[in-house]
């Protein structure tokens, strides 16, 4: 599932000050020199999923704290073990209100260091 207009897609920043806006948010980055994929694991009723939001260099290369990133639309999937996550899912109420609860918290503090 993507999450549209959430005030974050397109949003560019230094890659230091997300990382730490999405780590104190409780999220935690795989990356590669290219992007960088932030995970939210929420777990409910024996069921896992991943509430992600992802970003790509636009100058530099991450982790270097000073590249620039670009956001995109965040997303949510479920695991399926040992298949991995769908995201082409109907998902409950709860689990999007919670998505949308970390969205508003990391989005003031994402475009207080906007570029």
């Amino acid at each position: 599932m993507k999450f549209e207009e959430t005030g974050l897609e397109g949003l560019s920043i230094e890659f230091q000050a997300f990382e730490e806006i999405m780590e104190n948010a409780g999220f935690y980055s795989v990356y590669d020199y290219e992007r960088v994929t932030f995970d939210y694991k929420i777990l409910m009723h024996d069921d896992v999923y991943y509430f992600r939001v992802q970003a790509f260099a636009t100058e530099g290369e991450i982790p270097n704290p000073h590249c620039t990133v670009k956001l995109m639309k965040p997303i949510l999937g479920k695991h399926y073990y040992p298949h991995g996550i769908e995201y082409d899912e109907t998902f409950s109420k709860t689990i999007v209100d919670k998505c949308n609860k970390k969205i508003n918290i990391i989005k003031e503090k994402l475009q207080e260091e906007a570029i």
